[in-house]
């Protein structure tokens, strides 16, 4: 990955990987593919772009509201909010 956004590794042992995510205005993950399914708990309300090689979609992020994915999609993720963005990334290896 090689993308704009801070990423900070909080926790990891042999069972998950705990990643704090922060984004400036317009930054961006870099292109990338998750080895395991993992779940989102959003900082903050707003909005982020997820972008892939089948086209772009916004995901409306609300504080608090954790989503699922499966591992594979390869993707790249930007901060469409009109200001600082940040999530919580828990990989359940």
């Amino acid at each position: 990955m090689t993308g704009t956004a801070k990423s900070i590794v909080h926790l990891e042992n042999d069972k998950v990987i705990v990643t704090e995510w922060r984004f400036g205005k317009g930054d961006n993950t870099g292109w990338h593919r998750h080895g395991y399914d993992y779940v989102v708990v959003p900082l903050l309300d707003g909005q982020l772009k997820i972008v892939t090689s089948d086209g772009d979609s916004i995901a409306e992020m609300k504080k608090g509201a954790p989503y699922f994915r499966e591992e594979g999609v390869e993707h790249d993720v930007v901060n469409a909010t009109d200001g600082e963005y940040a999530f919580i990334e828990v990989e359940l290896k």
